[in-house]
């Protein structure tokens, strides 16, 4: 008797099912995406929390990215980054302000109503970039694209197969840049802020499938929110300092302006030394 020599093929339930629950994962995410974006006039808590959403939502499709076509992973990707940026320059504004305000002193004077419009024309600008982006029809249509892809796949896939293979990438990924900040000179900011953005996709990844996660995993996710809050913040002086050394004239005067910018340097150089202690750089 010949021996059928036909692949066994293996039935994974449901709730195993990594293709069928990508929709659980990523529509709440867009959802609140869709709601931040509302009224295309959000606060700065909005601006930050559209910003996180859709952050999410790239680190989910780069968790799900082997079982899509690198194309399709791609395009979704790039498309969430360009509308994450325009929410986040102006975000960026926010935090230059409170930054300055913080600092300021006798010489540092900052032009309250020259500030306020340099903010103000941010935000419209990001409500200008998220209004072409068609934020309500691109996502309920990437929503659509990326289900319809996973479910039509002949070959599924464990969900808790997926979670731990995307943490133990999401790890590397991170040990390798914090490594690579770690022999970088302090001027070598970008190295330092590829630490932040691993150390994102590593908590994000580890919150999405924390519950089938093993212990040790979870516990992960204190020391990284600690990390990701020193280069957080090192990355808030960094932006300060840049938008300060570019609008000059949201200041006083000159002598204002560079002993604001003496003052950003020095508070810069601070938070790099915060955060390089967790690295041991």
């Amino acid at each position: 008797m010949k021996r059928d020599k036909r692949a066994k093929v293996t039935t994974i339930k449901p709730r195993h099912d990594a293709q069928a629950r990508f929709s659980g994962y990523a529509k709440p995410l867009v959802d609140e995406a869709l709601r931040r974006s509302a009224h295309l006039d959000p606060s700065a808590d909005d601006l930050h929390k559209l910003r996180v959403a859709l952050l999410r939502l790239r680190t989910l499709l780069w968790v799900w990215r082997p079982l899509l076509k690198r194309e399709m992973t791609a395009l979704e990707r790039a498309y969430l980054k360009h509308v994450g940026a325009a929410a986040g320059s102006a975000r960026d504004w926010d935090i230059a302000a409170q930054l300055l305000g913080e600092l300021d002193a006798g010489e540092t004077r900052v032009a309250g109503m020259r500030l306020d419009a340099a903010r103000i024309a941010a935000r419209e600008r990001a409500c200008t970039a998220l209004a072409a982006a068609d934020l309500r029809h691109a996502l309920r249509e990437m929503l659509h694209k990326v289900n319809q892809a996973l479910n039509t796949a002949a070959r599924r896939a464990s969900i808790e197969r997926l979670a731990s293979d995307s943490v133990d990438a999401a790890g590397r990924a991170l040990k390798k840049r914090v490594r690579h900040a770690g022999k970088a000179k302090k001027s070598d900011y970008a190295a330092w802020h590829d630490v932040r953005k691993g150390a994102k996709k590593l908590r994000y990844t580890l919150e999405f499938f924390e519950p089938m996660l093993p212990r040790r995993d979870a516990k992960r996710l204190k020391p990284l929110k600690k990390l990701q809050q020193r280069f957080g913040d090192l990355n808030d002086a960094v932006a300060t300092e840049r938008l300060a050394q570019d609008h000059r004239e949201i200041f006083a005067d000159a002598a204002s302006a560079d002993a604001a910018l003496a003052a950003l340097r020095q508070e810069r150089k601070r938070r790099q030394c915060r955060a390089g202690k967790l690295i041991d750089a």
